[in-house]
């Protein structure tokens, strides 16, 4: 029998349907174009919004309450939750698993179509209905899935046995992953926005400047998406006990599909507002950013990979999720193969002579979209051979770097000259003398870099000097950019979204002078070591103290001491510990990390090779420079995208596209 809560949530969610009923009716219906109900449907469509939004934001707290209160009642809270557990824990449940990872996503829609609302109340009236509408027709697509068959207020038919709780994925219980879900979702659930736009486009068409007022939700969802994927690179950093930053797991791949789609898009949406160029890929890349959000959390929710990342086992429920994929991208195919001309300005800038930052954008987007066919391809391939019955295929890293390396070099090539090329056209003794100080930094930088690498580490790599060296040339010529410009604008007149540009590409050289060092010249060894014993780590001694046993809220751990230093140095002093949860008896790892701005110093333990706290371990050292200038490359990406979301972009007079557009 459903208690209290249950049975609130459920009509929270059947409150929320009618909301969106409304919401897409006044908002996708004909009569919006009657001027003498226009008024009245948009006023319509918003307190649809508002209610929908409301009913959505009071369920997920419902859903909270009930973890945080243990009510064994409701089946989500049976498989999720645990007494033991502590309350931020309880509490992250809430997307802990299929049903509540929709939820939150049917609600971050909502917030994020709210945002929208108040985006575009400057907007054409009209057509800023219409996006609306399709927002809450999108929504009601999440909301069936949820009523129909993931619905996280279902009461519980089991066993009144289970009293205390199967307790949460013992992964999950750490403070990143507490946040790499909702910041995932939140830029997954941004996908959306660009993609009702475009439809809103394809079916009525749209003013001049819709381009222009979509570029923000695009930023501020990529931002959004890039500060996920980074907690979730950083987590399994130190939580899984192999001591990488990226291992290509499906799951993995998975986020960074909809990442390099937004990434493009938001390149082509600056080309398309700009000069009027790129309005038929800007559409594609809206279309294809949402399919792989769609796509991306199939992979995670249904069950059909083994992963480390995957957190649910029911293929069915998560397939209805391509049924949505599947069914609103048949809209759009369809809107499209019709109406292409509505995407297109009246009046397009001609192809340039000379080379240009359209051409330049044009080519970087196009290695974006072959690199994210290359990962599509290596992650879904192997997946479609096994469905078939055609044979295991496995695909690892040495393909994704083989296949990405050259293109993303390419890219990092580009990058340089960027920021100097014109609008429309750049003449070359033009290009040439700006760049001069840039092609002089370069050209030091060919002979430093292999020597400096040479005097640290005592043997160089081309590929690493390589991907160091192109670093050097985009920071060199971002910096040197932006110090040209606040020279001739000031400060106050350098702007949000150059700002944004600049911290986006810095944080580009950052991510790649971290990937260069870290896999190019980390140092790994797999040890055997009792108490009181060491072992060489980077040149020095690695001193293995003991053991001792800890009971934590919910946990049992073995934890290792671990003391690391050079002689002439302070030591540090390192931790790592092996848990068993109570509920579910699953084991995890917690490595010890002694961090530094230029490398960090890692310890996991793997499998004791006896018994007793006297007992050896086979123990993973690692030596890895420069590997937190990925994350922090990352996160200057992710703040480079919200300052661009934050830019005030000047206004364009309404002017509709297409002939009869809003008829």
């Amino acid at each position: 029998m459903s208690s209290g809560l249950g049975l609130l949530g459920n009509t929270l969610l059947w409150l929320a349907v009618a909301a969106g009923l409304l919401q897409a009716g006044a908002g996708i219906g004909p009569w919006l174009a009657q001027p003498a109900a226009t008024s009245r449907a948009g006023r319509l469509v918003r307190i649809g919004l508002v209610a929908q939004t409301v009913s959505l934001l009071a369920a997920l707290v419902v859903l909270a309450w009930a973890l945080a209160a243990q009510d064994l009642t409701i089946a989500y809270v049976v498989h999720h939750s645990h007494r033991a557990m502590p309350l931020v824990y309880r509490l992250a449940a809430v997307w802990g698993g299929h049903e509540g990872s929709l939820l939150l996503w049917a609600g971050l829609l909502a917030g994020w179509s709210a945002v929208a609302a108040w985006g575009l109340r400057a907007a054409e009236p009209v057509w800023a209905s219409r996006v609306l509408g399709v927002l809450g027709a999108l929504s009601l697509g999440l909301l069936a899935l949820l009523l129909g068959g993931a619905n996280p207020f279902e009461a519980w038919q089991g066993a009144a046995a289970l009293r205390e709780g199967q307790g949460l994925n013992p992964l999950l219980q750490d403070p990143a992953m507490a946040l790499h879900p909702p910041l995932l979702y939140l830029g997954y659930a941004g996908t959306a926005l660009p993609f009702a736009m475009t439809l809103a486009t394809l079916a009525w068409g749209a003013p001049a400047d819709w381009v222009r007022r979509a570029r923000p939700f695009t930023a501020a969802a990529l931002a959004c998406l890039s500060v996920g994927i980074t907690l979730g690179s950083w987590w399994s950093y130190y939580e899984l006990g192999w001591g990488g930053w990226w291992f290509w797991d499906p799951v993995e791949n998975a986020s960074l599909l909809p990442w390099l789609a937004l990434a493009a898009l938001l390149h082509v949406q600056a080309g398309r507002d700009q000069r009027g160029r790129f309005a038929h890929a800007s559409a594609l890349l809206a279309m294809a950013a949402w399919a792989l959000a769609l796509l991306g959390t199939f992979l995670v929710r249904s069950g059909v990979l083994t992963s480390v990342h995957a957190f649910a086992s029911d293929p069915l429920r998560g397939s209805a999720l391509l049924c949505l994929m599947a069914l609103t991208l048949l809209v759009c195919f369809v809107l499209y193969a019709r109406h292409p001309e509505r995407l297109s300005p009246a009046k397009a800038a001609p192809l340039p002579a000379a080379v240009s930052r359209e051409s330049v954008l044009a080519l970087n987007n196009l290695l974006l979209v072959v690199a994210c066919a290359s990962v599509a391809l290596g992650t879904l391939y192997p997946l479609a051979m096994e469905v078939l019955s055609l044979g295991r295929l496995s695909v690892g890293a040495p393909y994704f770097e083989r296949v990405l390396g050259p293109l993303l070099g390419l890219a990092l090539a580009l990058l340089v000259p960027a920021a100097w090329l014109r609008w429309g056209a750049s003449p070359w003794r033009e290009l040439l003398t700006r760049l001069r100080p840039v092609a002089l930094l370069m050209a030091l930088g060919a002979v430093a870099v292999p020597l400096l690498l040479w005097v640290v580490f005592d043997r160089w790599q081309w590929g690493s000097a390589l991907a160091l060296w192109l670093a050097l040339g985009v920071a060199g010529s971002t910096l040197a950019w932006a110090w040209q410009r606040m020279r001739s604008v000031g400060w106050r007149g350098f702007g949000a979204s150059p700002g944004g540009m600049v911290l986006a590409h810095l944080g580009v050289a950052l991510f790649t002078a971290g990937v260069a060092l870290s896999n190019g010249y980390g140092q790994e060894r797999d040890v055997r070591l009792a108490p009181g014993e060491s072992a060489a780590l980077a040149g020095c001694p690695l001193k293995f103290e003991g053991l001792h046993d800890e009971i934590g809220p919910n946990y049992l751990a073995r934890v290792g001491q671990f003391r690391w230093g050079c002689e002439g140095d302070a030591p540090r002093l390192l931790r790592a510990e092996k848990r068993v949860y109570i509920g579910s008896g699953r084991p995890t790892t917690e490595a010890a990390i002694a961090p530094g701005l230029w490398r960090d110093l890692y310890v996991a333990m793997g499998e004791p090779l006896g018994q007793g706290l006297s007992a050896a371990w086979s123990l993973r050292v690692q030596h890895k420079p420069g590997v937190r200038w990925i994350w922090a490359g990352a996160l200057l990406m992710a703040a480079g995208a919200a300052l661009s979301a934050a830019a005030r972009r000047g206004r364009k007079a309404g002017v509709l596209v297409g002939a009869g557009a809003m008829a």
